[in-house]
């Protein structure tokens, strides 16, 4: 390799590296997390046991597009932003 083919390295290098630590650091997982959120949005149905981001704990009565009702407890439903829910609770998990 010639000095001048060097000297781009040398001052590239760094730059590259860094690009790369940051798309396989942060980038990358965000954008995995992302595709598991929407996923886990489109997937919800009416019985589901879920956990609003709120931390409320309920089950999903009636569900359309963009909003659902929650079942909070005998006869208490709320209505909220379907991208409210945080997680949907395992069957085994009360």
């Amino acid at each position: 390799m010639n000095p001048e083919m060097m000297g781009t390295l040398g001052t590239w290098g760094p730059i590259v590296l860094l690009v790369a630590i940051f798309y396989f650091l942060l980038y990358r997982p965000q954008k995995n997390e992302q595709k598991r959120r929407k996923s886990m949005l489109d997937n919800l149905k009416k019985g589901d046991r879920v956990i609003t981001i709120g931390g409320i704990y309920g089950t999903i009565s009636s569900i359309d597009e963009k909003s659902l009702k929650l079942l909070i407890a005998k006869d208490v439903e709320i209505e909220m932003v379907r991208s409210s829910i945080n997680s949907v609770v395992p069957v085994d998990v009360k």
